[in-house]
């Protein structure tokens, strides 16, 4: 290897660092940053489950499908955090423009079946908005959407075991499922209606 050959090659080796070391302080952003704490950096593909719907019909993975949904874990029992995210998700979903709103639903899963029937969640949704969906089932079956989210849950002992006033702690993120049934974003409180309705018609622009 000649002189001149050794310095350039030293020099390309010597860029070839300097811009690994740019782009290791600062990455290439693909995601605008009002999505940066929003958007997954990939979708993720959901499995199936079998849940019961508010009318008694059986509610599963496919009913994601070809629509956005806006999805949220509690129960009718909740004392502040099921309202309060409820009636946001009553202003997000009014305040939709038409295009948006034509194919995207709502979805409240309860994580408390031992109280919540689906006819108790009807009654409960269809106060925040008559198009909203309620949905809960055995344990096991909820537990297969709950952890394929990353939410949580989990039930407040009470001095009496077989005391039925009994509270549940749980995630009070609003996920969003895209049309291909994955998991796509999430959007995590403070929960402002105005906010999370340019965000959702940013992320339903880049897909």
């Amino acid at each position: 290897m000649t002189q001149r050959t050794t310095v350039i090659v030293s020099l390309l080796v010597f860029i070839g660092i300097a811009f690994g070391i740019i782009g290791w302080f600062f990455p290439h952003q693909t995601v605008p940053t009002e999505l940066q704490a929003v958007l997954r950096p990939e979708p993720k593909s959901l499995q199936d489950f079998n849940l019961v719907g508010q009318n008694q019909t059986t509610f599963n993975l496919n009913n994601f499908k070809d629509k956005w949904t806006l999805l949220f874990f509690g129960y009718t029992f909740c004392p502040d955090v099921c309202p309060t995210t409820l009636a946001v998700l009553q202003k997000i979903y009014a305040n939709l423009p038409p295009k948006l709103l034509a194919n995207t639903q709502v979805v409240f899963v309860s994580v408390d079946p031992e109280r919540d029937t689906p006819k108790q969640l009807a009654k409960y949704v269809t106060y925040f908005g008559k198009d909203f969906i309620g949905v809960t089932g055995e344990v096991a079956e909820i537990n297969k959407l709950v952890l394929q989210t990353g939410a949580g849950y989990i039930k407040n002992p009470t001095p009496n075991a077989d005391d039925k006033n009994y509270q549940i702690s749980h995630t009070s993120t609003i996920f969003l499922i895209n049309p291909k049934m994955q998991l796509h974003a999430g959007f995590s409180q403070p929960h402002i209606p105005k906010t999370i309705i340019e965000q959702y018609n940013l992320i339903r622009n880049l897909y």
